[in-house]
């Protein structure tokens, strides 16, 4: 949820830029625009399940078809929240994605967990949290837990051993001032899965991992930081966390999720930042490509300006979803992508159109022509466009 990266790429040059790794996420780099990448060429991906490794069953085969709102902290923790929960009483909407620890790397509510606390810090953002779980059962809110992962400054700045730090001993940041923290080092996988296993005993249902990644552009500056790794790649390292969180998560019967770059499923893995979209979903329940038309740059899906044409960029990313996926066979998890209800003004004259209800419906009609059920809204305000109808 990258929205002010998103700007400044699109400003500095509208075919160049990083890979994003989460939501409100920047455009895609130039190599990335070129129209006909697609599922022709995919990298291989494991063949048909095979039951010796794991078998990957979901661990709530009641959940509902979710439709879902992403919600800030600050708004679950206060007035707003009567208004998104009239939303959801309202229309066909029945879920909510709720900072539990967000972009900064606070968590979100009070807590006296100690295995949290050796690493974290908390805010009263939501001040009682035992409150807002019975106020989202009263309304039937399928409870999702977003958890921002290896993107975090707190935790950065607290032990640098455990981020990317530079030659003059300084913690690395990026151009935002935010700082990541190291993927190979288990304290972190352990800190995060920690917080998550609280969420589950809170009584969500879902635990959405976001920023699964290292930073944007990790390959041109890794020679110049020092942190430790392994001789295992990034692409691996990354998959090794998913595949250890499901492990330490499933006995409590909670769904895990992943945000992912949209346009990972239309090119080969992201070495850089360590996604690559098989790997990922075979270890998940659920994945979460973020396909904003947005995002995309020229020439995706033969499309000029993809922001002006949402059903065609949304259907064109679906298609390239199916494709990447099936042949992880019974391992294919629930696709429930991220789609856009907010204006990309910071695209520019003509580069952009207003988003309101015939540009949500477009994309949820391009998601039931392409067999997906289930997408979550983001707007990074909480401010939803009003008489969608959410079918």
């Amino acid at each position: 949820m990258e929205l002010i990266f998103a700007m400044l790429l699109v400003i500095n040059n509208l075919l160049t830029g990083s890979p994003q790794g989460d939501n409100n996420k920047p455009l895609l780099p130039s190599w990335k625009a070129i129209p006909g990448i697609a599922a022709a060429s995919q990298p291989d991906a494991p063949s048909a399940a095979d039951p010796s490794i794991f078998v990957k069953t979901d661990p709530q085969p009641d959940a509902p078809i979710v439709k879902g709102i992403y919600v800030t902290s600050h708004s679950a923790g206060g007035e707003r929240m009567a208004g998104l929960l009239q939303l959801l009483d309202d229309t066909p909407l029945n879920s909510m994605v709720i900072d539990i620890k967000d972009d900064h790397g606070y968590i979100t509510y009070p807590s006296d967990n100690e295995e949290m606390l050796k690493l974290g810090e908390t805010r009263r953002n939501i001040a009682d949290i035992n409150a807002l779980m019975n106020r989202l059962a009263q309304h039937d809110v399928y409870p999702i837990a977003r958890i921002v992962v290896f993107k975090d400054s707190v935790l950065a700045a607290k032990h640098p051993e455990l981020s990317f730090v530079q030659g003059d001993g300084t913690v690395w940041q990026n151009g935002r001032k935010e700082s990541f923290v190291n993927p190979y080092r288990k304290e972190v996988w352990d800190y995060n899965i920690a917080i998550a296993k609280e969420a589950a005993r809170l009584g969500f249902k879902e635990i959405q991992f976001d920023y699964v990644r290292f930073p944007e552009g990790f390959e041109n500056k890794a020679d110049s930081l020092v942190f430790d790794r392994t001789g295992e790649s990034r692409v691996q390292i990354v998959a090794d966390f998913v595949k250890y969180a499901r492990e330490q998560l499933q006995p409590l019967g909670i769904r895990i999720s992943v945000d992912i770059f949209g346009y990972a499923a239309s090119v080969p893995a992201a070495e850089g930042i360590g996604q690559d979209f098989v790997k990922l979903s075979k270890h998940v329940d659920v994945i979460s490509p973020m396909i904003y038309p947005s995002h995309y740059s020229t020439g995706w899906f033969k499309q000029q300006t993809p922001d002006k044409a949402p059903y065609e960029t949304i259907k064109g990313s679906m298609l390239d979803t199916h494709d990447k996926l099936e042949p992880l066979g019974h391992y294919k998890p629930v696709i429930r992508p991220w789609i856009q209800d907010f204006t990309a003004s910071w695209l520019g004259k003509g580069n952009y159109i207003p988003y309101g209800k015939q540009e949500v419906e477009a994309q949820i009609q391009a998601l039931r022509d392409t067999g997906v059920d289930e997408y979550l809204l983001w707007n990074a305000g909480n401010r939803y466009t009003p008489d969608v109808k959410y079918e």
